[in-house]
């Protein structure tokens, strides 16, 4: 399988595939598809697994792709289309709308927070995503990218919605901010997500729940 990402403000991901590659993505991500190229929705994981993605926001099915030619898609929103690969234990744990395209031998499944507080309060909810097994997946981020390194035993504290993906090495909590002027005035709400190194953290600059309400202000009311 090879690959090919262009653009930039709204970047597409171009997919060459031969008769033995197979791929599943996003339902609603398929921008075109050349003759040869054969597509099936299917629930990945079985209805559990199905479900467990209608939890976290996402689609019932997932599309998966097969044969010979040319596959490309799109990212829901404005940012980046990033590549992981995955492998030797490498895993990510993904905010909700992250997933874009993965090869078959990629496992998706959704994961629970290590702590119940965590996901009651944050602001990707208490079922995250999880990418396990090997090959090659991408994931969309929104806005632009910014990718931090935790050594061991250090943290940030983040704007829930800024997590784009981290490595599963990184633990994940959730902590009140400190001041009621700060809750009610300092524009963050009452939480803020705390990442624990170590690993490699990926934020993303533009979440799409903000730019909505940012555009919120501006749009005729009843």
């Amino acid at each position: 399988m090879k690959y090919e990402l262009k653009g930039t403000v709204m970047p597409v991901l171009k997919v060459e595939m031969s008769k033995d590659d197979s791929i599943y993505a996003e339902a609603g991500a398929l921008l075109y598809m050349t003759e040869g190229i054969t597509m099936e929705s299917k629930m990945k994981g079985g209805l559990f697994g199905g479900l467990g993605r209608m939890v976290t926001g996402e689609s019932l099915m997932l599309v998966y792709y097969e044969g010979s030619g040319t596959v490309a898609f799109n990212p829901s929103s404005a940012g980046e289309i990033l590549k992981v690969e995955l492998g030797n234990g490498k895993e990510y744990i993904c905010q909700k709308d992250a997933f874009l395209v993965a090869e078959t031998s990629v496992n998706l499944a959704v994961t629970f927070t290590k702590k119940f507080g965590a996901g009651l309060l944050g602001g990707e909810g208490f079922i995250l995503e999880k990418l396990s097994g090997n090959g090659l997946a991408f994931l969309e981020i929104d806005g632009e990218v910014v990718e931090l390194s935790l050594k061991e035993g250090e943290s940030i504290k983040v704007d829930t919605g800024a997590i784009g993906f981290f490595e599963s090495t990184v633990s994940y909590n959730v902590e009140m901010v400190k001041g009621i002027k700060n809750m009610l005035f300092g524009g963050e709400g009452f939480f803020l997500a705390k990442l624990t190194g170590p690993g490699k953290v990926w934020l993303q600059s533009l979440p799409l729940q903000g730019l909505a309400g940012a555009l919120k202000r501006y749009l005729p009311g009843k």
